[in-house]
């Protein structure tokens, strides 16, 4: 395994993420306690440290599991353990450590290593974490030794990134979406840069934008030479870059786990040339092309008030220029709810880290996939 530092730390550069754990059945609280003990044990004797979780991950069963398992074989010393302050049910500056105090019980630990405020944008910055005077407590926990740094996850424009970061002196660490297609989406390669200028250390989520660069279309695979599997060059493309110091992988087999560790067994600041530069670039090219709704399955708008499977009915029609519109119309049809089944509660978009307007979108894939026989 390889290294790098983070608010000072040795930190492995592959972070097990807690959010896409094996399941026993359908649902997502019901994880697979075993074969989530053997993916992490796994993990962590081939040198990976850091586990990233939060508060609503598997309908708030993420960070008890982990708990669980590293109290009862004994592994909690050897790993940092991060967890995210859920800033949407934040209404009073006392909410903070009271749920700080119920992630430590979960956790079944004293302190948690790296702890972020997450999912902020801007009005979660200034109408949450400002108004409630969000980072003082954050302060006065790390005093206390509840927590050890002080971070947080973003998902805005960069703009908004910038003002953030200009906002405290005292962030440690970021944890941005980045990957070889978002490089100018979001905070994207230049809110990396500019939290290095700050003296921010960089963890990266999505860096299979939600498993799309793990097994790509055909016309992106064609562009990416069999030097390296899909997941290699994803993972590369992070670890080429020295402001990265963790690339998160949401992992659910411990095939996954293998895999990946072998991969960040190679990881190298400055690993890549520039003719597999130019490569991925070309590959982005195809994709950008081809890109319907820009949705990572990561299952914030679940469950829908009325049923509809969010994410399914986007994979759906993201598929129709790849597999064509009848073949995606076929895995549409299997759906339970259509897509004209939503009722734009927009309940779902206040959640959307990647601001999808689904009230606009549901009515459009509905008659896209009305006019396709």
């Amino acid at each position: 395994m390889k290294y790098r530092k983070l608010a000072g730390e040795d930190v492995s550069v592959l972070g097990f993420g807690l959010m896409r754990l094996p399941l026993s059945g359908s649902d997502p609280k019901n994880i697979d306690k075993e074969k989530t003990y053997e993916m992490i044990k796994y993990a962590i004797d081939n040198g990976v440290n850091y586990f990233d979780s939060a508060y609503v991950y598997h309908n708030e069963a993420s960070e008890g599991i982990a708990g669980e398992i590293l109290e009862e074989h004994g592994l909690r010393s050897r790993v940092k353990l991060a967890t995210k302050l859920p800033t949407w049910y934040i209404k009073s500056s006392g909410d903070v450590m009271r749920i700080l105090d119920e992630q430590l019980k979960r956790y079944r630990t004293d302190h948690i290593d790296y702890y972020l405020c997450h999912a902020l944008d801007k009005r979660r910055f200034t109408d949450i974490i400002q108004k409630y005077d969000v980072l003082p407590i954050l302060e006065k926990a790390k005093a206390e030794g509840k927590i050890r740094h002080i971070g947080f996850s973003f998902h805005d424009s960069l703009d908004s990134f910038k003002y953030m970061i200009d906002s405290y002196d005292k962030w440690e660490f970021c944890q941005i979406q980045l990957n070889y297609i978002n490089t100018s989406y979001q905070a994207g390669i230049e809110g990396l840069e500019y939290a290095a200028s700050k003296g921010i250390d960089a963890i990266i989520m999505e860096p299979l934008l939600g498993g799309k660069l793990a097994a790509p279309s055909p016309q992106v695979q064609k562009e990416l030479p069999d030097s390296r599997t899909p997941v290699e060059w994803a993972f590369d493309f992070l670890w080429n870059r020295p402001e990265v110091k963790i690339t998160l992988s949401g992992m659910g087999t411990l095939e996954q786990v293998k895999d990946n560790i072998s991969y960040a067994s190679k990881a190298e600041a400055g690993m890549l040339s520039k003719s597999e530069l130019d490569v991925l670039k070309k590959a982005k090219a195809v994709f950008d092309v081809m890109a319907f709704v820009p949705c990572t399955k990561c299952a914030y708008c679940m469950p829908c008030p009325f049923g509809l499977d969010i994410p399914a009915v986007y994979e759906a029609y993201n598929q129709m220029p790849v597999i064509g519109g009848s073949e995606a119309k076929k895995m549409y049809d299997k759906l339970e709810k259509k897509a004209d089944a939503c009722k734009k509660c927009r309940a779902c978009e206040r959640v959307c880290p990647q601001g999808i307007a689904s009230s606009k979108l549901m009515p459009q894939i509905a008659k896209a996939m009305q006019q396709v026989f």
